[in-house]
């Protein structure tokens, strides 16, 4: 499976955010949307997802015009892993993750034998089979996202779309979030994920795509985007990638350059 984005435009009430945005990720890869604050990468999000129509340009999934889907289909090609949040309600894990087989039994149908069997299965690829009796608002914040990943793999779907899955995570979870996305990547699964650190490029071997302030964006692999003056020109401040080797790892590492003696804005 494929989606390519050609030429895409979105945008709120008439005022363009994302502008001739091109991209395109197959089965298996992962692409890491990059960019400060402002620049339109949720808003690109929304698009794909459906949520914002497109000003110009197109998306599509194999081919097929995603404006041209059921929700039913986008909802098996495409699933949605949003930040980790608390809900309202507390449910216990297996049933926050058997609420991803709504698209296949309908929102009021109800989940059978099958649809947990489906449930069960994802909890155990992501290795969190021991959370599924635990509720839900109980488990940690790594814990949360790990679910949501689940969740959204019980759709079935050839894609995901995370956005930013390491906020707000310690440094121990966000490495573990990680290591799963590329796991899945490996098991097939194409991956759109939003993140501010350009260190993720890195480590999950991703393709990138940099979105600028002034509506521009560069796409490649990580060694063509992931440059000092790319960096410099994306977000204004120095940084250095540096390259070093740890036991039998050729590591790539992006430090920002922090001037301790200026102050204010200069």
């Amino acid at each position: 499976m494929i989606i390519d984005m050609k030429d895409v435009q979105c945008g709120y009430r008439g005022k363009t955010v994302v502008n001739r945005f091109s991209a395109a990720i197959s089965s298996g890869e992962i692409l890491c949307l990059l960019g400060p604050n402002g620049v339109g990468k949720t808003t690109l999000f929304k698009c794909i997802l459906g949520i914002v129509p497109l000003m110009g340009g197109s998306i599509t999934v194999d081919g097929h015009d995603i404006k041209r889907l059921s929700a039913s289909d986008y909802a098996k090609a495409i699933g949605y892993v949003p930040q980790a949040h608390t809900p309202p309600f507390s449910f216990n894990v297996l049933d926050v993750v058997v609420m991803g087989r709504t698209t296949h039994i309908g929102m009021l149908g109800q989940p059978g034998k099958k649809d947990f069997q489906i449930a069960v299965e994802c909890l155990k690829r992501l290795g969190i089979s021991h959370l599924a009796s635990r509720s839900y608002t109980e488990i940690s914040g790594g814990e949360r996202q790990m679910v949501l990943v689940a969740r959204a793999l019980a759709q079935e779907p050839g894609f995901l779309i995370m956005d930013e899955p390491t906020s707000n995570l310690d440094f121990g979870n966000q490495a573990r979030v990680l290591k799963n996305i590329c796991l899945l990547a490996k098991q097939g699964l194409g991956i759109i994920m939003t993140t501010h650190q350009p260190d993720h490029v890195f480590q999950c071997d991703a393709s990138v795509s940099l979105l600028m302030n002034d509506d521009g964006h560069l796409s490649g692999t990580a060694d063509q985007i992931i440059t000092e003056q790319n960096l410099r020109k994306a977000y204004g401040i120095d940084v250095a990638v540096l390259n070093t080797r740890y036991r039998e790892y050729d590591l790539r590492l992006c430090q920002p350059i922090i001037h301790s003696s200026e102050t204010g804005n200069s």
